[in-house]
Formats: structure tokens, sequence, C-alpha cells
């Protein structure tokens, strides 16, 4: 199975913070620049993303596009400034087209890859399901108001976009199907309420996903960002505090040090372009060899030793089944 790999932007952090420290700050500018230069040639993709007001969304959307694709860039409640903001990018020349897609209906997801498989004039290159929310605080305190959220934002929106576009991808036999997770997909931490559980969803559903399409051509990776300074944190509040206030004083106060920690700010100083850039990596990859998991931190990835048992472990179950090739095909990249 192929696992992450070191990337341009990674080894760039690298040179920099030993450049510092020996002072020769003149070497890791021009190995910045040269690693800029090898940024992989996206032109002649077109390319969807959900949830594109803040966080890898927005970022990605722009880089995507400066690096030659065809961006669709979706969100829910148009007009709004980050639109504004996205829309304005053509102007700078890049192919970038910005359309109102909310995961939570069926309706508008149909129309948003519709009017995209419209403008690009066939079935999209990649799909990259990265809207998202998450809530805080214990798994008893969250009802099921918030339960019910979460799934259908995280894992049942994933499933509309993914059936949307799949026809028109399987129908070129081509495709790339991009499903963002985390690392608590893999792992958990207590306080994090439901959020880890719907990314575990995610993680199956992926993976199924990945074994079931490999006769029609089209590759799925999931991506598994640790923690980074985006708006998830932020909007994460926003939906855990009315639930803490809905909650009993009774339920609350069984879990006091974690009640106390659910409204936070998170993501450390780590830099968030780092996913989309190594998510450009893997969609400029030949097709079939792109990686069924994409850890993406400049610290710890607890997920991988996860990741590799989980391959292993598939193999061996399904490899002498009819599945094998199917599984092997995607475990065994690399």
């Amino acid at each position: 199975m192929l696992e992450h790999k070191k990337t341009t932007a990674l080894n760039r952090r690298q040179l920099l913070a030993g450049s510092a420290a020996t002072g020769i700050a003149l070497t890791a500018a021009q190995g910045a620049a040269a690693s800029e230069e090898a940024l992989p040639d996206l032109k002649g993709k077109s390319i969807l993303i959900t949830g594109c007001s803040s966080g890898f969304g927005y970022l990605g959307a722009l880089h995507y596009a400066k690096q030659g694709a065809k961006v669709f860039a979706t969100m829910r409640n148009l007009p709004r400034p980050e639109a504004a903001d996205l829309q304005n990018a053509s102007k700078d020349g890049l192919d970038l087209t910005v359309l109102e897609l909310d995961v939570l209906s069926d309706e508008s997801v149909d129309q948003a890859v519709a009017e995209a498989e419209r403008l690009n004039g066939g079935g999209l290159d990649v799909v990259i399901n990265n809207a998202g929310v998450g809530t805080g605080a214990p798994v008893e305190l969250q009802d099921m108001e918030a339960m019910q959220l979460l799934f259908e934002t995280n894992v049942m929106g994933y499933q509309r976009v993914a059936r949307a576009a799949l026809p028109k991808m399987r129908a070129k036999k081509s495709g790339l199907i991009m499903n963002v997770s985390s690392q608590l997909g893999r792992v958990m931490v207590p306080g994090m309420g439901l959020y880890s559980s719907t990314k575990f969803a995610v993680e199956s559903m992926s993976e199924q996903m990945a074994y079931e399409l490999v006769p029609h051509g089209i590759d799925v990776t999931i991506v598994q960002p640790g923690g980074f300074p985006t708006d998830i944190w932020k909007n994460g509040n926003k939906l855990s505090a009315p639930m803490l206030d809905r909650a009993n004083e009774e339920r609350k106060a069984a879990y006091p040090a974690l009640v106390a920690g659910a409204l936070r700010n998170g993501g450390g100083s780590t830099d968030p372009m780092d996913v989309p850039r190594e998510m450009a990596a893997v969609m400029a990859m030949a097709p079939g060899k792109r990686p069924l998991r994409l850890p993406v931190h400049p610290g710890r990835k607890p997920q991988t030793g996860i990741n590799d048992i989980s391959a292993k472990t598939q193999v061996a179950m399904l490899g002498g089944s009819p599945f094998g090739p199917w599984v092997k095909d995607v475990n065994e990249r690399g």
C-alpha cells in the first residue's frame, strides 16, 4: 500500500528551519523557489469541490486553478462574500466558477453537479468531498439533532455528491473521488463527540467504493488531515454551544472536564496549504497509481500504523476471493 510520502511543502519547511539555524537563508530561498517550479500541472483537469467558503475548500479552489485546472467551487447560501472573492479570481485568468451546492439537499447536489458537467462538456475528472461540520463534548451530550446534522453533512453529503458525479465518470472510464476524512477517522480523542464516528464511516464507505470502482477506471483517495487552523473549529463551536445549552445539567455534571473543553480553538500553527498541495500531487498522478489514503500533517500521523495493518488485513481476508484483484489493486499501490 502506498503510504504518505514527504512533500515539497514539508521539505521546504524542514529546509527553512535548518537554514535559520545555520544562517544560510539564501540557500533556503533558492530551494523554495525550485520547489515552487515543481508544482504539479493540473491543466486539462476539471475539479468540483464542496465546502469552498473557507478552509481546505477555499484554499484548494484557488490552488488548483493556479495550477491550470478548471475548478467548480461550490458552497451553500449564495450570494455571499466568500463566493465573490473566489469568483474574482477569474479576472486574473483563472478558470474558476462558483456554483451553489448544499450537501444536505439531493436536488441542490444534482443541479450543481449537472451544471458543472454541462460547463465541462462531460464527466468531471476530480470530485472533492470536503464540506463538513464537527461538534465537541462527550457522546452522551450529542443529542439527536446534533447527531443527525453531523451524519447528514459528513457522511450522507459525501454519498449524495459521489452518486451524482459517478455515472458520467463511469461512462468515460476515468475519474478520481477524493473524500476528506481526518486523523480522527482512524483514531479518536475523548470529548470530540461523534465527529470521529462520521469520519470512521467516511473511511469505510470510501474504501469499499475504491474496490468497486476498480473495473470502471475510477480512483478513490481518502485524505486524512491532522490538526490545521481552519474555520472548522469556529464553526464547530457555533454548533456545540447551543447543543450544550440544550443538554440537562445532570448529564453535563457527569463530564466536567470534557464539557469545560468542549468549545475550543485548535489546529495549532500548521500551514493549511499543506492539504491542497498534497491533494494536487495525487491528482497529477497516473490513474491506477493513486494512494487509497493520504495522511497529511507536518507532525505525528498516528493513523498510519492502522492504515498499514488495515491494508494487509483486507488483502489477507479477500486476496484469494473473487474480489482479490480489486482489493490488491487498491491496497498494494506504491
